[in-house]
């Protein structure tokens, strides 16, 4: 005969063992056909009910991950199990935690360096991949082997400063000379009154001695006091030496590549291109690499070659042209850049 309290007990002791065999070194997460047909018939030989029978039958398909899940037979289970075996051969542990990189997170395409150097995806998705790099290319530190061409807009001064700008957001932009300090004003609110909030700029600066140089500052000016950070960030010279220039790339990261000091002239860290544009003193310039950006080739830590200050005969800075209904990147602080 069928007793409700004895047919209770015996579930609970059966789910008890199905637990802790799939908790034992060695065994399978999940409980086996083996293990519910020997206990079937332990049942058998001791006269069980059929209605006792049918309950453990029940509790034999279920498993601690199993029993939430609609009592899913473990063939179904095991085959999930399979399928969240992913290792992502280049960042194993990204793959242990997340699993598989999706190619859209969040409906957005991913980009990077790898765009153009062939693969398995397709051509729809790297002509999206690079029509973001066109419009983002400053993600990475600026390139010293390629130069830019040259844009039919162009002064001779531009033509000067064109090739360095190859991957930033001005490489075939028009540019448009924004501010002359000899013409403007040497005073720092002249200064800022000319180029805040207009985006990047390159700045070029003629010591008196005939040197040509300067910096490219991917995040311009706003006037707020803050630094602004760019890895795409450099210094130039332009030595004539048979390439249109020599390079020097921000290190340490991006952070400080540009003080904005409403105070201050251009100050590309706090020492490897200071303009202060002091009222008892606004010609001098200052330089100390090493800390923010590289040294000169020949391992100087000065802009200026040997001096580590100079007086200016003249400073420019040019911006890109554009439309007044068309996006302007960088126009306003940036107080959790992280970039």
């Amino acid at each position: 005969m069928f007793r409700p309290g004895r047919a209770v007990t015996v579930v609970l002791v059966a789910a008890l063992l199905l637990l802790l065999s799939s908790a034992l070194p060695g065994t399978h997460a999940f409980a086996t056909v083996d293990r519910r047909q020997i206990m079937l018939q332990a049942m058998a030989q001791q006269g069980r009910s059929s209605a006792e029978t049918s309950m453990v039958r029940t509790i034999s398909r279920t498993t601690a991950r199993g029993f939430f899940n609609f009592n899913k037979e473990e063939e179904e289970e095991e085959e999930e199990e399979q399928d969240t075996g992913y290792v992502d051969e280049e960042d194993p542990i990204f793959g242990v935690f997340f699993g598989k990189k999706e190619a859209k997170p969040l409906g957005m395409e991913r980009f990077g360096q790898e765009v153009g150097q062939g693969g398995q995806a397709g051509q729809a998705s790297q002509n999206s991949t690079i029509a973001y790099l066109a419009r983002f290319p400053e993600q990475y530190p600026a390139v010293l082997d390629e130069w830019a061409d040259p844009v039919e807009t162009d002064d001779a001064t531009m033509a000067l400063l064109r090739p360095l700008l190859k991957n930033t957001n001005l490489e075939k932009r028009a540019l448009t000379l924004i501010y002359d300090a000899n013409k403007d004003g040497w005073d720092p609110a002249k200064f800022h009154a000319k180029v805040d909030k207009q985006g990047g700029s390159i700045v070029l600066c003629t010591t008196k001695s005939g040197l040509k140089c300067g910096g490219y500052n991917p995040k311009g000016w706003v006037g707020y006091g803050e630094a602004r950070g760019s890895i795409a960030a450099f210094l130039f010279r332009l030595d004539g030496k048979g390439s249109p220039g020599t390079k020097l790339l921000k290190v340490g990261g991006p952070s400080m590549a540009q003080m904005d000091l409403p105070e201050s002239g251009p100050s590309f860290s706090p020492d490897a291109l200071v303009i202060p544009m002091l009222k008892s003193n606004p010609r001098l310039a200052r330089s100390k690499l090493g800390s923010y950006y590289d040294r000169l080739p020949d391992g100087g830590n000065s802009l200026f070659g040997k001096d580590s200050n100079v007086q200016l005969k003249d400073m420019k800075v040019y911006h890109g042209v554009y439309a007044e209904d068309e996006y302007r990147p960088f126009t306003d602080a940036e107080p959790f850049a992280l970039y």
